[in-house]
């Protein structure tokens, strides 16, 4: 025999020798086959336990709060660079909060559909503050914001939370970051 027909029948033997039995369910498929409502409910069980693990929407909005929050304190020291990152925390955690809880029941039992809403505030006021911040334009900012806050307590009120009442910010949620733009420390 060549070498190369010795190869050919090498790969042939694993080939054989690994597809043996390829035809018939493993022990542990054939187990859960017979048992599909056992598996389903272990299932339901475990995504129950791991639904349970994820922060509650009124937790991920808190963190809404605190970047777009930030963001008024980065753009009024005209830290642009900052007040972008704020801009895109607010925005990354308002999907996460929405993903989590897309759409509420009002009191009234009717739903309150977030995806649209976020999705209109995204097309209006996050468009609008990542313009005035990649413009540079302090006064447009402080503007925008306002009509942010605004159209975030028409959200508020629309899921029955009127009671949830957003201000501009009078101090930083967080004292450790330094909001100027020139500070030269840390280095």
């Amino acid at each position: 025999m060549t070498g190369r027909h010795a190869a050919i029948f090498a790969v042939a033997i694993v080939l054989t020798t690994t597809c043996a039995g390829c035809h018939s369910p493993a022990p542990a498929a054939a187990a859960q086959a017979s048992a599909p409502s056992a598996n389903h409910e272990a299932l339901e069980a475990r995504i129950k336990a791991l639904e349970s693990l994820l922060p509650s929407q009124s937790h991920l909005m808190a963190d809404v709060g605190d970047h777009f929050a930030n963001l008024w304190f980065a753009g009024k020291a005209e830290n642009w660079p900052l007040a972008d990152f704020y801009l895109g925390e607010t925005r990354s955690h308002l999907h996460w909060a929405v993903r989590r809880i897309p759409v509420r029941k009002d009191n009234k039992g009717r739903d309150v559909n977030l995806v649209g809403i976020l999705e209109a505030f995204e097309n209006s006021q996050i468009k609008e503050l990542k313009k005035v911040i990649d413009q540079k334009d302090t006064a447009g900012f402080e503007r925008v914001y306002r009509e942010s806050l605004t159209m975030c307590y028409s959200c508020h009120k629309a899921a029955d939370k009127p009671y949830l009442k957003p201000q501009v910010p009078v101090e930083p949620p967080s004292r450790i970051i330094n909001f100027d733009p020139k500070a030269g420390w840390p280095l």
